[in-house]
């Protein structure tokens, strides 16, 4: 494991130089902020509200990769007197979807700092953040000598077709998308990496009803206190050293978790799928995408009779979606 660490941190370096920075704001980073990293494409209506939504939450700068956007993303980016962007044109594939320019960059400026990893389709939610900002969770998992923090991928959709409820920048996607699936998950272990891997939701349910092992991964660990030796494995569902990912269980009961709330189902998501069809980008040649594609094309409804309406945090850790653990 150490030697696939090693691999990893190299092949993130030599990665590297695909990176040419369009505004760079690090020299603003102080000791004990909060980062968040990113990698995106084609999101700038998503952006106002991904940018305020952490900001509010505590993030103090935000590092970007722009992966080739076409709609103005890396500009509105630049913009930003919090924002660091990279932009790039190389493929996404082939750099570990994206993984290989987030380490480079959390190894440079992440160091001694609590980094939030996402998509911005993904808002975490945490024990108390109604009431409580996000160094409130990090100091306290400091004092615990707790280095990564859980929180599984909780997918959102709207009552009705996808298409019939526009999104507006600057809109809580939440408004639109504020139902999900409240029980049809499996959990196994990764018995390699020590993870948990859960699947299930509305994509196990609609795309890959026929299918369900092939459903994407909901396991996420998008908060560690990083450290240049550390590198993420797959998108943001393990890392190494394999410590970080015992994320859930200890001794004498259940660690503390969170929930990122995933508004991928709006009504920008069919010209997305079909995007990410033609550039073939994702894994397994966009298998995911194409599933995504096909159904869409019968019925564009995920709503069910099953269906739970999202009210807060509190709701979810009932339902056995999150803990507060021992954090009191």
């Amino acid at each position: 494991m150490r030697l696939a660490r090693k691999r990893l941190r190299i092949r993130a370096l030599r990665k590297s130089p695909e990176l040419r920075r369009v505004s760079d704001r690090t020299d603003a980073i102080r000791a004990g902020e909060i980062l968040l990293f990113s990698t995106m494409r084609n999101e700038k209506v998503r952006l106002p509200y991904f940018l305020d939504y952490y900001r509010n939450m505590g993030v103090t700068h935000f590092l970007i990769v722009d992966n080739d956007s076409t709609d103005g993303s890396a500009d509105y980016l630049a913009d930003q007197p919090d924002v660091s962007v990279w932009r790039t044109r190389s493929g996404y594939r082939k750099s570990r979807y994206g993984v290989d320019w987030l380490n480079h960059l959390q190894s440079r400026y992440g160091h001694g700092h609590w980094c939030v990893v996402v998509d911005p389709d993904e808002f975490l939610l945490y024990p108390f953040c109604d009431t409580r900002p996000l160094q409130a969770l990090t100091d306290w998992l400091d004092t615990c000598s707790i280095r990564a923090f859980s929180a599984m991928l909780l997918d959102m959709y709207p009552k009705g077709r996808l298409e019939d409820q526009r999104y507006l920048p600057g809109m809580d996607p939440m408004e639109i998308a504020c139902w999900f699936d409240s029980g049809n998950y499996s959990i196994t272990r990764n018995h390699l990496y020590g993870n948990l891997w859960i699947q299930g939701g509305p994509r196990s349910r609609v795309f890959f009803r026929d299918e369900p092992y092939r459903a994407p991964a909901l396991n996420k660990i998008p908060l560690v206190k990083w450290d240049r030796r550390y590198a993420y494995v797959h998108s943001t569902h393990m890392l190494l050293p394999r410590g970080l990912n015992l994320v859930y269980d200890e001794w004498g009961g259940e660690k503390a978790s969170g929930v990122l709330l995933h508004a991928k189902f709006i009504d920008t998501f069919a010209d997305k799928a079909s995007e990410e069809i033609e550039r073939r980008q994702h894994y397994a040649e966009s298998y995911e995408y194409r599933a995504y594609a096909d159904n869409l094309g019968r019925d564009t409804q995920l709503w069910c009779k099953w269906s739970e309406k999202y009210i807060n945090w509190r709701q979810l850790e009932i339902l056995g979606l999150m803990s507060k653990g021992n954090w009191a």
